[in-house]
């Protein structure tokens, strides 16, 4: 596999509008407690604190990851989407690898960074990145493992974003990455896997993150005066529309984790030593 080529304007253009919302959003985020408050409300018990709040992750979902994952201490994970990193820093931290974090947002990228340390996690071993999901800026097979949670959807393309993440995955590797569809949908996961190089090894149903999601933006509504006191207009205003517009698809919401597969390379011809080889090569008629 080659890397992704540069990004074609309509997707440039994309991904800059994109890095500035959420650079906006985790700035603005930043400033107050009162998102993390209402996530935390949200999730009750199942809120991991240390992890900070931006999606749907909690720790059943963590202790899924670790699960699902497979990997060994001092390999490298890629947080793609990492936002202000917890989630791949919890798990870098759980499980004793590398990590690379990659984000949009330039904001949320040193955001991530500073908090680091926070996870007794420092350089070399952590590192985060300014890069889009279809343009890694990764070598071949860097990965050992991938995370991509709560940020396939933000893709402008999301089949090259599954190619990329797939190109920087060693063979051995696996991708875990959370999915939203209808409950009436057939997706076709285990086609879209095969066309990146990939296969589905598992489907885990998240039953309880539609209902997570609802709470969420009912807490968002009932506190509306406190979010644009907190957070400014525009981005209460934005929450609030978000907020107006998903939950009514809820009751047809069904989220799963995915965990793709990329296969080991098949193993090379048997090694034989070159005298050996070099005697097997010679026609019987000149050996002596």
């Amino acid at each position: 596999m080659t890397p992704a080529p540069h990004a074609a304007p309509g997707r440039a253009a994309h991904e800059t509008r994109l890095a500035g919302r959420f650079d906006a959003f985790h700035a603005a985020r930043s400033r107050s407690s009162i998102t993390a408050d209402l996530y935390a409300q949200a999730l009750g018990e199942d809120y991991p604190e240390q992890v900070g709040a931006c999606g749907s992750c909690d720790w059943a979902l963590l202790g899924l990851l670790v699960t699902r994952l497979r990997i060994r201490p001092r390999q490298v994970l890629v947080d793609a989407g990492c936002g202000t990193g917890g989630i791949g820093l919890w798990l870098a931290r759980a499980l004793d690898t590398d990590l690379v974090g990659l984000d949009l947002s330039p904001v949320a990228v040193h955001q991530a960074t500073a908090r680091a340390p926070h996870f007794g996690l420092t350089q070399p071993r952590v590192s985060f990145t300014a890069a889009s999901l279809e343009d890694t800026g990764l070598p071949d097979r860097h990965a050992h493992a991938v995370v991509c949670l709560d940020a396939a959807g933000f893709a402008a393309d999301p089949a090259a974003a599954l190619r990329e993440l797939a190109r920087v995955l060693a063979p051995g590797g696996r991708l875990a990455l959370t999915r939203a569809t209808r409950r009436t949908a057939d997706p076709a996961w285990a086609q879209e896997a095969h066309a990146a190089g990939l296969m589905l090894e598992h489907v885990d149903e998240r039953p309880h993150e539609p209902a997570m999601w609802d709470r969420l933006y009912g807490l968002w509504n009932a506190h509306r005066a406190e979010l644009e006191h907190e957070l400014g207009q525009e981005q209460a205003a934005s929450m609030l529309a978000e907020a107006h517009r998903r939950r009514p698809t809820m009751p047809d919401r069904r989220a799963v984790l995915l965990t793709l597969h990329r296969p080991p390379d098949p193993p090379g011809p048997p090694h034989v030593p070159a005298t050996i080889r070099e005697g097997l090569e010679t026609p019987e008629r000149n050996r002596t």
